[in-house]
């Protein structure tokens, strides 16, 4: 099993990057996880204690499930991956079933910032895309997506996810194996992970 982190900034272009690998490769042979699942259960905090959780520093993950559950993937045992309702800041009471493939993708923004966690990867890449960018999309995405209005993406935006950027993201980045720029689309790095990932498969 060759398991692959995809780490970087919120809305750096990790999932895209993920899934356009996921493609390239046997639907039997490849199983996609994201961090996103492994925020830690809240259901014991009152809403508005949950909202205002910092969800972009280490210690909201609950990186000790993750690595269990890729040390059992590793072992040949599939898992239960938790799925996380963003509406409600905490798990719902449903959980994804995986099983172990060939090849294995994880993507979350705090992936390298764990020695134990990181220490997994087989393959670690770092996406480097402009802050700017990254918000952009943010908005996007949790406008549309999620439900969430301007200002309370904004507020998110200016207290926790560049100052935990910077403190902790960007400097987990020294652990990649492979920095790639321009976001999921940049097609000499998908290549040259494609190559990669298809020569474990034989």
């Amino acid at each position: 099993m060759l398991l692959v982190g995809i780490a970087g900034a919120s809305a750096s272009g990790k999932s895209l990057l993920a899934k356009t690998l996921a493609r390239s490769l046997p639907a039997d042979q490849v199983s996609m996880i994201s961090e996103d699942s492994y925020y830690r259960d809240q259901s014991h905090l009152t809403m508005e204690e949950r909202a205002s959780v910092n969800y972009d520093h280490p210690s909201s993950m609950d990186h000790e499930l993750l690595t269990r559950h890729l040390e059992a993937l590793k072992a040949g045992q599939a898992v239960d991956v938790p799925v996380y309702d963003y509406s409600i800041h905490t798990r719902s009471d449903k959980a994804e079933h995986v099983t172990p493939t060939c090849v294995v993708i994880v993507e979350g923004i705090l992936l390298f910032t764990d020695s134990h966690l990181r220490d997994w990867f087989d393959v670690k890449l770092f996406m480097d895309t402009p802050l700017d960018i990254c918000l952009i999309r943010r908005l996007h995405r949790d406008i549309e997506e999620r439900g969430r209005t301007l200002q309370s993406v904004l507020q998110q935006y200016v207290q926790f996810v560049r100052p935990m950027y910077l403190q902790f993201i960007e400097p987990s980045r020294q652990h990649a194996d492979l920095i790639i720029p321009r976001g999921g689309k940049n097609e000499i790095a998908l290549d040259l992970i494609r190559t990669r990932l298809h020569a474990q498969l034989g």
